[in-house]
């Protein structure tokens, strides 16, 4: 059974089109991540689901209930905010009861709700601290436990973390991680950052400008893109991309020269039908890269710019004579110098084949 399911949905401030007819299905009990760079439309459409904005065209429906035209208060879903919303002036109990204290809920129900979310949340000794006195972590904690006690039917997130530094949103990654195994809700999560989505997502919704570019799988999407917008806003870091002209064409694979070695033909898997002579471009991940020579590996000369050093692993930065920017992936090799000249091997079975466009080609 559907948890949510949009149909044809889009948006549209005056003559501005900011969401083009997205179709997506999200089963019920499962984490979907809506990610995508800063103005792509997400958290609108995060809001539009919520009620908390108006839906130009489409359907939104939820546990199978059109809900499109339907109020906020009345779609049976709970909106945790990047700010923390919390009455600085009430404990944490208050806060966390207030919606069943505002709808005149017995006094039984509303301690037995809270408590029970408290124990979920690992809050049951701050129940009566007010928010001044927790951490950002306990705060957002707070905020996640006020939507529990709603008992809704889906969960919404609109960035949570944002507010967090790197190891605390680590941690709270985890804690939402375990509160979906452990309640099982739908939950939907809307981030800028990539590193949470392929954490926590069963499926990724990768949106750029309003318009979905692919729905999958973590995983899914990392191995198989669709488009170079895809391939390289999904993984860290990200996919590198080089220029390259197509000299021969086969069923299933293309042979290829790049720019910045000609003369040295490789096949790469990818469609046939390509024009020969035609530009495209090739991705290949930065663990696919190797220092030196490497048998069976795709020669490129480049010049070290710096390393990012993170203990057991590195990651180098490097130029090609073309001016296209290499990131390698370094495990215990011998790191190169700033201005160094490297020369680099690259896989070509793991290599990603885009038309100009920047459309997969299969």
């Amino acid at each position: 059974m559907s948890g949510i399911k949009l149909t044809g949905v889009c948006k549209s401030f005056g003559a501005v089109k900011v969401i083009h007819d997205v179709d997506i299905e999200i089963e019920q009990g499962e984490f979907a991540v809506f990610v995508g760079p800063s103005g792509c439309g997400k958290s609108t459409l995060l809001r539009m689901i919520a009620g908390l904005e108006e839906t130009t065209g489409g359907q939104i429906r939820i546990e199978a209930e059109d809900v499109t035209r339907r109020e906020a208060s009345k779609r049976g879903v709970a909106m945790v905010f990047q700010s923390y919303a919390l009455y600085p002036h009430l404990s944490v109990f208050d806060n966390m009861a207030f919606s069943l204290s505002i709808a005149r809920r017995p006094k039984a129900e509303i301690e037995a709700k809270v408590r029970a979310a408290a124990d979920i949340l690992r809050l049951q000794d701050y129940l009566s601290h007010k928010p001044n006195q927790l951490s950002g972590g306990q705060r957002q904690r707070v905020a996640i436990g006020r939507a529990i006690v709603r008992e809704p039917r889906v969960f919404l997130f609109d960035e949570p973390l944002s507010n967090l530094d790197a190891e605390l949103r680590v941690k709270m990654r985890m804690e939402i991680a375990r509160l979906h195994r452990q309640i099982g809700a739908t939950m939907i999560y809307v981030t800028h950052d990539q590193v949470e989505a392929m954490t926590l997502a069963d499926k990724i919704v990768v949106l750029k400008a309003g318009i979905v570019q692919q729905v999958g799988a973590p995983l899914e999407l990392y191995r198989n893109p669709d488009n170079m917008f895809v391939a390289g806003f999904i993984g860290s870091p990200a996919m590198n991309f080089l220029k390259a002209r197509v000299t021969s064409a086969a069923a299933g694979q293309l042979t290829v020269e790049l720019e910045d070695a000609p003369g040295v033909p490789f096949d790469v898997p990818a469609r046939a039908g390509v024009p020969l002579g035609e530009g495209i471009f090739l991705g290949v991940r930065p663990e696919h890269i190797a220092l030196g020579d490497r048998e069976g590996g795709v020669p490129l000369k480049a010049t070290a710019e710096f390393i990012e050093e993170l203990g057991g692993i590195g990651y180098l930065h490097a130029l090609t004579a073309t001016g296209a920017e290499m990131t390698v992936e370094c495990r215990g090799e011998e790191r190169p110098h700033p201005k160094q000249a490297i020369r680099l091997s690259l896989a070509p079975k793991e290599m990603f084949a885009f038309s100009q466009r920047g459309e997969r080609l299969r």
